[in-house]
């Protein structure tokens, strides 16, 4: 499974080095920074001196412009908020989740009717996003995750820093990646590959958070083109598909099926706008 680490507009180059350190004594490397107040932070002395001899994550890490950027090959998303949404994914501690994680699979491997049951499918790909750390996440960056992760902290005194945080969600993520690895080994055969999956264990590929996102956009503009949604009062209309498409674990043939109806909503209202208007 892929894991990766993103930061959303970091303030501060030595903020940078010390997740760098946090990942890699838990054993990651997969680092975006999605557009930092430093250009130059991957390279900043403040960020290498911070980094504790974590460089290689430091010159393996990539900055992009945009979030959507840093989302190619990931199928689920993490975000972490110090404060729940009213609205927006569930709100979990990163060991609930992890445990609802492999409940999910668990569930999933053990039914009795397969075909009566839709399978949860494990994503391959995992990040953990990192809002600013002055302002953290922003809502509409919130919204378009799988679940807010929440470090239980003193309720007088919730405010951790940002490497620290990772650290705590670094460490519980390693925690859930053995016992998988333990899960799967027992039930490889004799003759079996390493690393293949574990028996029952859904293997389906899922579409990743970008395909998502472009599908998500051709809604709103199909939902807009037939009178669904008016851009002016769109309320939470979008968000709230966007949390049900995550919930579907769409595969890439259907994110295919849906743009065809948007697609079709598209055509639709561009015929009827040709059509001559009755007094």
């Amino acid at each position: 499974m892929k894991t990766r680490f993103i930061l959303i507009q970091t303030s501060h180059a030595g903020n940078v080095g010390a997740v760098a350190r946090a990942m890699r004594t838990m054993g990651f490397d997969d680092l975006v920074l999605v557009e930092p107040r430093w250009p130059d932070v991957l390279t900043h002395q403040e960020a290498i001196d911070r980094a504790s001899g974590a460089t290689d994550v430091l010159s393996k890490a990539r900055v992009v412009a945009s979030l959507d950027e840093a989302l190619d090959g990931v199928q689920h998303l993490c975000a972490t908020a110090m404060v729940a949404r009213d609205f927006g994914p569930p709100t979990r501690s990163p060991r609930a989740h992890c445990e609802w994680l492999a409940q999910r699979q668990a569930d999933s491997a053990g039914a009795s009717d397969p075909v009566a049951a839709t399978p949860f499918v494990m994503p391959e790909g995992v990040a953990f996003l990192f809002g600013s750390e002055r302002f953290g996440m922003r809502n509409e960056d919130v919204y378009r995750c799988n679940v807010a992760l929440q470090i239980p902290t003193a309720a007088d005194f919730g405010s951790l820093n940002i490497a620290a945080a990772v650290q705590v969600i670094a460490y519980e993520w390693r925690l859930f990646l053995d016992a998988q690895s333990a899960l799967v080994r027992p039930a490889l055969g004799a003759g079996a590959e390493a690393g293949a999956p574990a028996s029952g264990v859904a293997t389906a590929a899922l579409a990743d958070a970008q395909a998502v996102a472009g599908l998500l956009e051709h809604w709103r503009q199909g939902l807009e083109a037939i009178g669904y949604l008016d851009p002016a009062a769109p309320k939470k209309l979008m968000a709230r598909l966007q949390q049900m498409f995550n919930r579907a674990q769409l595969s890439p043939e259907e994110i295919h099926l849906l743009r065809g109806v948007a697609k079709s909503m598209l055509y639709t209202a561009a015929q009827a706008s040709d059509l001559p208007q009755r007094d």
